[in-house]
């Protein structure tokens, strides 16, 4: 049966550019819907707020409100905090990635959603990656044979991701706010468990560098294997190299894949022939956030590529089993 919502009024919490983002997007496909941006810190800036019809400072304002569809985009050690308000009330919620800072929090989002029964996603968006897609179709055949070897690499000198803002005052640079390579980055951890299977974690290294001299990990290395066919595994996630790179590739038993998140580009070797079979790196990558919100609010009912609670609930249970189990170290 297929799902459709009708979009007349929207609430973005944050005032962040992943929120300034949704809301431009919401402008976009729902030109006359009413959008309402809450505060996630309870202060308002002078300079006004884009693509929103109103600005107030807490949740709680906006009480007699009925949405038709709710964005929170706060920090993810505020997600509980904002997302249990609305999930109570049946509004259909869509979560920023990480789904929480915590399994506590997760635990207490996911409660809430099956005590409710309200529609939730988590903004996972790399799953609507076209290069992705057609990738996990060759895996889903078989076209590289038996998966023997998965490597994934993520990284960008975090003073680089907003350049016009402080980087030390940034989600991403603070533990309290849920900060640190391992959550920030986390995209990498929701597409491999979704293309190879729950990552079994054998052992990993974070670290946190003199570069930038940060309370979190800025460098995390994850050795271990993927659930499904025992391969092996390797993921580096880190804040600190200067030429950005994401990148996935695929050992199988007669061939190979090369995913360059970045380009949006794949290639294949097969019996010692290299083709690159999808190549699109002027595609807008925002085109990703738009699909994952029509898929949500327009879907055909089996949102495969959405992530749900259930499935963002297991990154971030993985994520807490590698920070008891491996200390960050300084270098």
């Amino acid at each position: 049966t297929e799902f459709v919502m009708t979009i007349e009024a929207v609430v973005v919490v944050g005032l962040g550019n992943i929120a300034n983002r949704h809301r431009k997007n919401i402008r976009r496909l729902y030109p006359s819907a009413k959008v309402t941006a809450v505060s996630a810190s309870g202060r308002i800036p002078g300079e006004p707020i884009m693509f929103s019809d109103s600005v107030v400072a807490h949740l709680e304002d906006v009480d007699d409100e009925i949405f038709d569809l709710a964005i929170v985009a706060s920090p993810s050690s505020l997600h509980a905090q904002h997302s249990i308000q609305l999930i109570a009330k049946g509004i259909p919620t869509i979560i920023e990635k990480p789904i929480a800072s915590n399994l506590d929090d997760a635990t207490s989002i996911l409660a809430s959603i099956e005590k409710y029964g309200t529609r939730v996603a988590i903004g996972y968006c790399l799953r609507f990656l076209p290069s992705i897609a057609i990738l996990r179709e060759i895996l889903s055949r078989g076209g590289i044979g038996e998966i023997l070897s998965i490597n994934l690499e993520a990284g960008q000198y975090l003073p680089d991701w907003r350049p016009s803002k402080d980087f030390e005052k940034c989600v991403s640079a603070n533990k309290a706010l849920g900060g640190g390579a391992l959550l920030e980055l986390s995209h990498e951890l929701d597409y491999f468990n979704w293309l190879f299977g729950d990552l079994k974690v054998e052992y990993a290294r974070l670290r946190s560098s003199n570069e930038l001299n940060l309370d979190v990990e800025d460098t995390v290395d994850i050795y271990g294997f993927s659930s499904i066919n025992d391969a092996s595994v390797s993921i580096h996630l880190d804040f600190i190299q200067r030429q950005p790179r994401r990148k996935c590739s695929v050992v199988g038993s007669f061939g190979a894949m090369d995913l360059d998140l970045i380009k949006n580009e794949l290639s294949l070797s097969v019996d010692g022939k290299e083709e690159i079979v999808f190549s699109d790196p002027y595609w807008d990558k925002n085109n990703m956030y738009v699909d994952f919100l029509r898929e949500f609010t327009d879907g055909n009912g089996d949102d495969q590529k959405l992530t749900s609670a259930e499935e963002a609930m297991i990154v971030v249970r993985l994520i807490e089993l590698i920070k008891s189990k491996f200390i960050t170290t300084n270098y």
